[in-house]
């Protein structure tokens, strides 16, 4: 029997970075160790409970679930594939998430398994 090989992807074609986006870039990948300004932009409020964290991961992981799968709904062949795994990859996270919130605060009537 013979396989069938996919003809391999086109080549990556970055789009050029903008007049501010390439000093900062440029700056990090020369010097490793120097701070990456856009590290600072989304930050978590210091304190903030690990349940409360957990439910906002799991609010966002059920979010991209929903935008993955409109998306998948509109490709097609190896693209809809892609989507589809990254569409798995978050409901495997969010159960993930949903058991560690069950691990530190049971439903009433179940056990801690």
């Amino acid at each position: 029997m013979k396989k069938v090989t996919p003809s391999p992807p086109d080549p990556f074609d970055p789009a050029p970075l903008s007049d501010i986006a390439e000093p900062a870039v440029s700056a990090r990948l020369r010097n490793p160790r120097q701070s990456d300004p856009v590290s600072h932009i989304f930050t978590i409020v210091p304190g903030v409970d690990t349940a409360t964290l957990l439910c906002h991961a799991c609010e966002t992981l059920a979010s991209l679930n929903v935008l993955i799968t409109d998306l998948a709904c509109d490709l097609e062949s190896s693209k809809r594939n892609v989507a589809l795994s990254v569409q798995q990859l978050a409901v495997v996270g969010e159960l993930l998430v949903n058991r560690a919130l069950d691990n530190i605060d049971p439903p009433e009537g179940l056990s801690n398994v």
